[in-house]
């Protein structure tokens, strides 16, 4: 795997190769997580820094926070969980400053192109996981209640394939309303012309209700 912190390939085979026809569970979840992880590495390329840290919510969520919390939820879920420590200490983990929420926002120290290295590494390591087990292969994700801790490891690329895309998703419209920059399809649709009219029509629907 590369660690070129402007690449937005997570190091696997091409994410939007899926067989619609498949019937191998694995290989297809695998896949999809690329995608969004894919995607997640899109939405923060070629942005500054006060851009990639400036919170653009009123719960603070901004762009590297998503890509620090991402790296610990690789780490737990596929590395961990199954006995297989990621090659990286993460200090906010270690220091237990991630239940006080420290995952979600980088500090000044924290480099931006050292948490996407990190991020990237996570995921190789996760696919390391993958690859290595089979479905029904059982690990203990040590942060859930007891009696459902130990868990296989077909539930847990499942939950990826809800957290990941739905923090890249997040990551998309904070970079929309950074610079303007959609998705990867959104030159596709239409050209700049296209979407002001297109916004307007909207605008101008919702303008006919009260505030």
């Amino acid at each position: 795997m590369t660690t070129d912190p402007d690449s937005t390939d997570p190091g696997r085979t091409d994410p939007n190769s899926t067989d619609p026809n498949s019937t191998d569970v694995k290989h297809e979840l695998h896949l999809k997580l690329d995608v969004s992880r894919t995607a997640m590495l899109a939405a923060v390329k070629g942005l500054g820094e006060r851009d990639l840290r400036r919170p653009m919510t009123t719960t603070g969520t901004n762009l590297l926070g998503l890509v620090k919390h991402l790296i610990g939820i690789e780490h737990v879920y596929l590395g961990h969980a199954f006995g297989r420590p990621p090659p990286d200490v993460l200090p906010w983990v270690e220091d237990g400053s991630v239940w006080d929420g420290a995952d979600m926002w980088a500090t000044a120290d924290e480099a931006s192109d050292e948490l996407v290295v990190l991020y990237r590494r996570a995921c190789a390591h996760s696919d390391e996981t993958i690859d290595a087990l089979d479905l029904q292969a059982v690990g203990s994700v040590p942060h859930w209640p007891e009696e459902r801790r130990a868990t296989p490891l077909a539930v847990l690329p499942v939950r990826m394939v809800d957290e990941t895309p739905r923090h890249a998703g997040h990551a998309d419209i904070l970079r929309e309303l950074v610079d303007g920059r959609a998705g990867s399809d959104h030159d596709d649709m239409m050209d700049p012309a296209g979407w002001r009219a297109y916004v307007a029509r909207i605008q101008a629907v919702a303008n006919t209700f009260a505030r």
